[in-house]
């Protein structure tokens, strides 16, 4: 039985999910704004984890939201500021995740959601998508505060799950995160959420690259 990792933020539930409230608050902007804003929240995971200055995901939220603030001109109530990190808690999943974990959880799949969100911020979304009951559990880098792509993260992954890394797939629409695995000795699938996606030209590279999770059942065979 293959034991598949599922990165959440941006491979099963879409970001972009805050554009609409975005689009009401700021207007034009809202889509630049959107884009800066998960670059910043990465950027900010990224040198915290070379750092070794942890705080949970949701602080590198806030930080990046308060950093697109200043770099757009734009100032934002609170209360503003507060709407928009609730509905980072209830974002929604991409239309592909719920059919296609079925099927793979049908095809005898152990399924897990691993995340740099915190455990209950991550359960949140899986509960709101209605897909929490398809994985074995969920998996944070929290429990060792550190974050992808380091590769203590996936050695927790794979203790977790109690896999070996060769049997563990790691699912991710983030480059960063298919070549941390990959480096860390797990094999990955890239998820290439649009067309414009570039995979970083790197001497690692996917073993399966797909444009939907629709595709991962049969390509995992």
């Amino acid at each position: 039985m293959k034991t598949l990792a599922f990165d959440v933020y941006g491979t099963l539930i879409d970001t972009n999910g805050v554009l609409v409230l975005l689009n009401k608050i700021i207007g034009e902007k809202a889509k630049a704004f959107s884009q800066t804003w998960r670059d910043k929240q990465l950027e900010y995971s990224f040198r915290r984890g070379h750092m070794q200055n942890y705080v949970g995901f949701e602080v590198c939220t806030l930080q990046a939201l308060e950093y697109c603030c200043l770099y757009y001109k734009i100032k934002l109530s609170n209360e503003e500021k507060k709407e928009l990190m609730n509905i980072y808690a209830i974002l929604p999943a991409f239309a592909d995740v719920k059919e296609s974990l079925i099927k793979l959880k049908e095809k005898g799949f152990r399924l897990y959601a691993f995340s740099n969100g915190k455990e209950a911020a991550v359960e949140k979304l899986l509960i709101n998508a209605g897909i929490k009951e398809l994985f074995l559990g969920v998996v944070s880098v929290d429990d060792i505060k550190t974050f992808k792509p380091s590769p203590a993260t996936y050695a927790h992954f794979l203790r977790s799950a109690e896999v070996k890394g060769d049997e563990a797939w790691l699912i991710s629409s983030n480059p960063f995160d298919v070549t941390g695995s990959i480096s860390a000795g797990m094999k990955s699938a890239w998820v290439q959420r649009s067309s414009e996606a570039i995979f970083d030209p790197w001497e690692i590279q996917p073993m399966i690259t797909v444009s939907s999770l629709l595709e991962l059942a049969e390509k995992l065979d």
